[in-house]
């Protein structure tokens, strides 16, 4: 008898009895191998939980006990048992499913959590909430991931929980792995706990927490017999367990970084799919990898700095090559900047390489430690613009809006590969200040991008196509499809097209010249309208006192959810259709 067939919500799981719980949890592995097989999506850390998931929700009176899921990518168990099982394959689909927890999606998912490290103080938030409304019957749970919780914000969250009297329990789910193996001391320390060696006192009874574990995370009837006790136990308590990402499924165990989010996969064997091998541009995020070790094969100056994010910045080529000169600080964005200022302080010269919605996470570290001082760290922000079905806590489209207002920031967008290793070059010969570099999630447009480097002359725009009536003017890899729009017009020469890439500062030489001589002006970017490239535009011809009307094409005031990159661009009114359909009505 198949079990899941008759759960709908956690009111029906908990008919089960515990006996048929360990046929359960196959049966929800083979159901999310087999849509996300299809479908795509993060794999390995829902396989990891699965038994955490069924005990959870089998002991805890959800919704009403509140359960919270540390980045959300761990959740795919939790959206199968709570109503959405038949929406799974819909999951990170344009009007389906969210990839994360959504508080939008359903009265179970109480914290909306993409970013990680945000579970403690959330849960805290809500216990202490339950404590003064006098609801002390309520149970708080949160699951954080043993590389989440050396973040800062993580152990700010414990500082304060461990001196309240708040019925909070944080499980721990000790994998080893975040998207690329967990660093840092505190990995040690609970490797050392696993193993049974740890000399030192408990470090979370240290914090009040009344500590268990080590236990099998996936072994349904410890768990829940463990879940039970800890609920008669008061105040803060921290559950230890011992999980495998990608359980279930062999080659997601053994390559655990390559089926955090593998694509497309046989169902059956397990194997990945191959895309169709055809030659093409390199990812942008390898053009960077292979480029800064390149200039530092040549500049025994420069590092590499990333938080946590190795293999998804490239950076992984320099951490092989050059190991004592590239750095996976782990998730600890706050940290990756104030040390890349102290090594700036120092003469060297810090790439740092941060998506471009994680830097967000340190913004009082970029103006107050960076920016302030106008030390020469040099910001490289992949993923910048609509990186697609990770949805709105991943799309990086308010960088150049909450970079372009702190004094001292050049910000560049590269139009292309060559582009891109240009402003490498230029930042690492030495600037009097830092400089953000944005580019996108996926790949260029050219297979000659290894070219010798030149340097770029700091705030030049450059002039691709000189027209006559109506000029665009577009920033970073957009400017592509301009390009190639421009092509279906006419050859009477009406359109310029202008590759701002510099935000900030920006070409008001060129600029003025295009504002006097042209009839209309339009910009075109992958950000936010509101103090976009755009409104740069506008406001330098404000200044200059032009009455040029200027059309924005950006982001609208308003979050951006999960679809394809050309379906949220179109919904977005920043394709390549929406362009030529305004062009056309001022042709």
């Amino acid at each position: 008898m198949k079990h899941l067939e008759k759960i709908t919500f956690p009111a029906d799981l908990r008919q089960l009895k515990t006996a048929d719980l360990p046929q359960l949890a196959k049966e929800i592995r083979a159901f999310i191998i087999d849509i996300v097989a299809a479908k795509e999506g993060h794999l390995g850390a829902s396989l990891g939980v699965v038994e955490l998931t069924i005990a959870l929700h089998y002991v805890y009176n959800t919704p009403i006990d509140k359960l919270i899921w540390d980045v959300g990518h761990q959740a795919y168990v939790h959206k199968i048992l709570t109503g959405r099982k038949n929406l799974f394959e819909t999951n990170r689909q344009m009007g389906g499913i969210s990839g994360f927890p959504n508080r939008s999606e359903s009265e179970y998912d109480d914290f909306g959590t993409g970013h990680s490290s945000t579970s403690i103080s959330a849960i805290l938030g809500m216990a202490l909430a339950s404590k003064i409304k006098g609801n002390n019957e309520r149970q708080h749970i949160a699951v954080i991931g043993d590389a989440s919780i050396a973040s800062g914000m993580a152990f700010e969250g414990l500082n304060h929980a461990g001196v309240t009297d708040t019925n909070v329990l944080i499980i721990l789910n000790d994998n080893a792995i975040g998207i690329d193996p967990s660093v840092g001391a505190l990995k040690k320390y609970l490797t050392n706990v696993k193993k049974g060696t740890a000399k030192e006192e408990n470090i979370f009874e240290c914090l009040n927490f009344a500590y268990s574990g080590p236990i099998d995370g996936h072994d349904i009837p410890v768990l829940i017999a463990e879940l039970e006790r800890l609920k008669t136990v008061k105040g803060p308590k921290l559950l230890h367990i011992i999980t495998t990402k990608g359980k279930g499924l062999l080659q997601a165990e053994t390559d655990q970084v390559t089926y955090h989010a593998p694509g497309k996969f046989d169902k059956l064997t397990g194997d990945l799919i191959p895309k169709p091998t055809r030659e093409g541009p390199p990812k942008y995020q390898d053009v960077f990898g292979y480029s800064i070790v390149e200039l530092a094969l040549n500049n025994k100056n420069i590092i590499g700095i990333t938080p946590a994010m190795p293999t998804g910045s490239s950076l992984k080529y320099m951490m092989e090559q050059i190991p004592e000169r590239a750095f996976d600080v782990g998730i600890a964005e706050q940290h990756a900047v104030t040390m890349a200022a102290g090594m700036a302080i120092e003469g060297l010269v810090p790439f740092c390489n941060i998506y471009s919605t994680f830097l967000q996470r340190a913004y009082d570290q970029v103006i107050h430690d960076v920016a302030l001082q106008k030390l020469p760290v040099i910001f490289c922000l992949d993923r910048a613009g609509l990186v697609g079905q990770d949805g709105a806590t991943h799309h990086g489209v308010y960088d150049i809006a909450y970079l372009r207002c702190i004094p001292n920031m050049i910000i560049f967008a590269p139009m292309n590969e060559v582009e891109l290793r240009n402003i490498m070059f230029t930042a690492q010969l030495g600037l009097e200040g830092p400089i953000a570099i944005r580019y996108p999630r996926g790949r260029g447009v050219s297979l000659n991008w290894q070219q010798p480097f030149q340097k770029i002359t700091i705030g030049t725009a450059v002039e691709l196509q000189k027209g006559t009536k109506i000029a665009v003017l577009s920033l970073g890899h957009i400017g592509n499809s301009v390009s190639e729009l421009l092509k279906d017009f006419d050859s009477s020469k009406k359109i310029g097209h202008y590759n701002i890439r510099f935000v900030k500062p920006l070409d008001e030489k060129m600029l003025e010249m295009i504002l006097k001589e042209y009839e209309h002006i339009i910009t075109i970017e992958d950000g936010s309208k509101i103090g976009g490239m755009g409104s740069a535009v506008l406001e330098f011809a404000n200044r200059l006192g032009s009455n040029k009307k200027i059309k924005i094409f950006g982001i609208d005031d308003t979050f951006i959810e999960h679809g394809t990159v050309e379906e949220l661009q179109a919904m977005c009114h920043i394709d390549v259709l929406s362009l030529k359909n305004y062009i056309n009505e001022l042709y």
